[in-house]
């Protein structure tokens, strides 16, 4: 049975303790027996075995085999550029992993460093990894709780839970053993590991430590969680894959035939590696690299750091956010809503302190409270807190108030009378100030103060409060009442709590930020569905939603306990519904993004406890506040917000959004390109069946400098083309599109055939000239055609409509791509190594028009179907 069914006096039967503690000798005994307070870390893998793993993809094989070949066949240059490019880019792809997330560390780092214990009969200081199970440890307001331990002594005691249960609002503590079972957050004789005292003392008997606390269940629960690749990454894997067997098919038939015709084995060899080098798009992993590298940079000016490259499209492809409320949605920050007094409703900004009844009720709620602040610090409950800062609006500090109207007695809060009383001299006259919840204090209440006149209450004024007060606890907001009496004595006592004077009540609430509400609508505008889950009330989560626009008319609210009964056929059932989940615990945060994700939607998931950690780890993109977050949301999540903004994720979703657009057309661009080289290299093939001069129209090197230089910056510049909010008009992307859709297949292969035709012209023309000029006119006009093409990849509308220098960085590409090629056309020793001869004035004007026919013709195209 769970320690908090049981009495304080079994529970330290059990662990064989009492209220003098553990003698020094038996805590050694026990920390023996049970290890240290301490989380575990989780292995990793060294930084050799994630460099070998940056060369299991198919493509980097083939790569790798087209080395060895060029190698074996004495083009030692091809072989070292191509084992230099894959390093290169193994080592990028080890540097990002190395970067990784550690959310086992950020876990062990919550432990505060010391703790009061009772051992050997006195209170002394020990580390936080020494506390073991049976310990008796005593805190007091400001004090970190470093163990699941079930409380034997609590006086006015109360601890924020918030980042374990994401309640923004302290709980009241008990001794009373509790019936039935509940959730963490119902558990309110227990405390748990990074929990904070807020107020009152107590002591607690140790039941749980390190990985077997509540923490260490999330602990356990983030290494059970498994990082899920970006819909782009299983994209291009599935994308790889078919191209991969293709070229090896293609390369198989090719050097099968070349062989049969020529019977000379290396030849044919040398044809197959061309084709393979063409068809492989070597520089693809480098470019989305870079790109989303510069993505990555934009956000960080945006207040969004990305952990992972990958990160940053699979945003744009997100289909649910699931959002935890607390720090999140709302400000962390309890607020007072409205008042009620002098049997009206006002705003907290109208009250007249001229007024008596708005003067008992603001020396009420800074003289009953033990909260202060000082500077930045802010020391105490959020809800007594949020009462400090009203009065500091009209010009009242705490401090001064409280030196001015001295605390004479004071009976404390306790979950039993549910209100608290301070004695004070006011002006001359001793005054009896009660802080609690309404319905209890009425029961206390005679009279009521309403218009500067005390009478007698009336059923109707009770009825009237009552009303009120209910009307704010649906809307899920904390209500609290406020009385007083005049008081003759010195002592205090509980009996002294009656005759009172009722005076008004406020209602507080957690605040939704002020952007919420519109990210939410831009949310639901891109087709994503926006879901809260929060560990608080029903009421409160669905009042906090309607709010900010996620609970609509027909949604459904869940909470955590229902969750729970649910199999995952009725969860998945209701699912779309649901909008709201309430009271819910860390493996229901898992379970809900599961279920979304088992219907093959992209999951979001944004929160700042440490309760939101395994979640945000499942989740196909975390997304943890940088301000109010945890050090464990922070590590577990993808994308850290630093202004706490939910808006920001909508700015990061843009951004995705155009991201994927902008790499779809790069590689457009790189497949259009390759396309044209095998389409050469395959016609060339086959004509030389019927005749020997037909030779290689490619060398392996050409290809190499196409494919990883030219072609690299025009790619590379595609996708850093501007994007547009008109991307949040579209539904997010299928994650099970393929990149390259049938509409995308088209445009490579007609962009490839008239690119092909164009080399094709010149190849033969160079076949007619002599020597080598096939070589060179098929490369030159391949590379510069390609070039030019990058210009018409840009976007789908031609460039008279979006301007050949709304891009300068294309303008830059093609301009260091023609340099390039100069350089090895006008540089003799540069030109030797790429098997370039020399050429004419006009042979040069010949290849330049060839190379450019292909974009006019797109270009002619785009405008005509731009124009209808």
């Amino acid at each position: 049975m769970s320690f908090y069914r049981k009495s304080s006096d079994e529970t330290m039967e059990e662990l064989n303790t009492s209220l003098n503690g553990l003698s020094s000798q038996e805590a050694a005994k026990r920390k023996e027996r049970y290890g240290a307070n301490e989380l575990k870390e989780a292995d990793r893998p060294s930084a050799l075995q994630i460099f070998i793993d940056q060369f299991k993809d198919l493509i980097v094989i083939i790569l790798i085999v087209a080395a060895l070949i060029s190698g074996a066949t004495g083009d030692l240059k091809s072989t070292i550029v191509i084992i230099a490019v894959l390093i290169l880019n193994a080592i990028l792809g080890t540097t990002q992993t190395l970067n990784a997330q550690k959310s086992v560390d950020s876990l062990k780092s919550l432990s505060v460093p010391k703790v009061k214990v009772i051992r050997d009969g006195q209170k002394q200081e020990i580390d936080s990894t020494d506390v073991t199970i049976g310990d008796l440890v005593v805190f007091e307001a400001g004090d970190m709780i470093v163990a699941d331990a079930r409380i034997v002594d609590a006086s006015s005691l109360q601890v924020n839970e918030s980042a374990l249960t994401g309640e923004s609002h302290a709980v009241d503590k008990t001794v009373d053993p509790i019936a039935g079972e509940v959730v963490i957050g119902d558990q309110t004789n227990m405390v748990f590991t990074s929990s904070q005292v807020t107020y009152g003392n107590g002591s607690a008997i140790v039941t749980d430590i390190g990985e077997n606390t509540e923490i260490g269940k999330i602990s356990s629960l983030i290494k059970g969680a498994t990082s899920r690749k970006s819909p782009l990454q299983r994209s291009i894997d599935e994308f790889s894959k078919h191209l991969s067997m293709g070229i090896m098919i293609i390369c198989v038939i090719v050097f099968g035939l070349v062989y049969w015709n020529s019977g000379n084995f290396m030849s044919a060899a040398m044809f197959a590696i061309a084709l393979a080098v063409a068809a492989v798009p070597e520089a693809l992993a480098s470019i989305i690299t870079i790109v989303e590298s510069l993505s990555c940079q934009k956000l960080a000016k945006e207040n969004a750091i990305m952990k992972s490259l990958n990160s940053v499209e699979t945003l744009g492809s997100v289909s649910v956010i699931a959002s935890d409320k607390t720090g999140t949605l709302t400000q962390n920050k309890m607020t007072v809503n409205d008042i009620y007094l002098n049997e009206t409703l006002v705003k907290p900004d109208q009250l007249d302190l001229t007024d008596k009844a708005a003067q008992f009720l603001m020396n009420t709620m800074v003289l009953t409270n033990d909260s202060f602040i000082n500077g930045d610090q802010k020391v105490g409950d959020p809800t007594e807190l949020a009462l400090i800062e009203l009065g500091r609006k009209y010009g009242i500090t705490e401090q001064n108030h409280r030196e001015k109207y001295p605390r004479v007695a004071e009976l404390p809060f306790d979950s039993v009378r549910k209100y608290m009383s301070t004695l004070h001299d006011i002006d001359g006259q001793r005054v009896l100030l009660v802080k609690g919840a309404p319905d209890e204090l009425l029961r206390q209440t005679t009279h009521v103060l309403i218009n500067g006149e005390v009478r007698e209450i009336t059923s109707d004024d009770q009825v009237n409060i009552l009303n009120q007060n209910n009307k704010f606890a649906e809307e899920g907001l904390r209500v609290l009442g406020y009385a007083f009496r005049y008081f003759d004595d010195d002592e205090l006592d509980f009996k002294h709590e009656d005759h009172l004077t009722f005076v008004g009540l406020t209602s507080m609430i957690d605040p939704p930020r002020e952007e919420s509400k519109e990210a939410v609508a831009k949310a639901i505008r891109a087709g994503i569905k926006p879901i809260m889950i929060t560990g608080d009330h029903v009421v409160t989560g669905r009042s906090i939603a309607r709010k900010i626009g996620i609970f609509q008319e027909g949604d459904m609210v869940l909470d955590g306990a229902t969750l729970e009964k649910m199999s995952d056929e009725e969860l998945a059932r209701d699912l779309e519904k649901i909008s709201v989940y309430a009271r819910v615990a860390p493996e229901h945060k898992i379970r809900i993004v599961n279920a979304w994700q088992a219907k093959g939607k992209v999951v979001g998931m944004s929160g700042d406890g440490v309760n939101d950690a395994p979640a945000l780890k499942q989740a196909d993109i975390g997304i943890a506040m940088g301000i109010t977050g945890s050090e464990v949301s922070k590590d577990a999540a993808d994308m850290i917000l630093t202004d706490d903004n939910f808006a920001t994720i909508i700015k990061a979703v843009t951004v995705g959004r155009n991201l994927f657009s902008n790499i779809k057309n790069a590689i457009k661009y790189l497949l259009t390109g390759n396309s044209s080289a095998i389409i050469v290299v395959i016609l060339t093939t086959f004509m030389a069946f019927f005749d020997s001069k037909f030779v290689v129209p490619f060398l392996a090197i050409q290809l190499l400098f196409i494919n990883l230089v030219t072609d690299s910056l025009p790619a590379i510049s595609i996708g850093m083309e501007e994007g547009t909010e008109a991307v949040l008009d579209d539904a997010p992307r299928d994650p099970n599109e393929s990149i390259l859709t049938a509409k995308t297949f088209k445009e490579v292969i007609s962009g490839a055939i008239l690119i092909a035709i164009a080399v094709m012209v010149a190849y033969l023309i160079g076949v007619n000239t002599g020597k080598g000029y096939a070589t060179t006119f098929a490369f030159l006009v391949l590379c510069l055609g390609r070039l030019f093409h990058g210009f018409s990849c840009r976007s789908d509308l031609p460039l008279s409509k979006i301007g050949i220098f709304s891009n300068k960085n294309t303008v830059y590409a093609f301009l260091v791509g023609l340099a390039l090629v100069a350089l090895i056309v006008f540089v003799p020793a540069i030109g030797g190594m790429f098997g370039v001869v020399s050429l004419s004035l006009s042979q040069i004007l010949t290849i330049l028009g060839l190379a450019f026919a292909p974009t006019l013709v797109v270009q002619a195209i785009k405008m005509i179907r731009y124009s209808k």
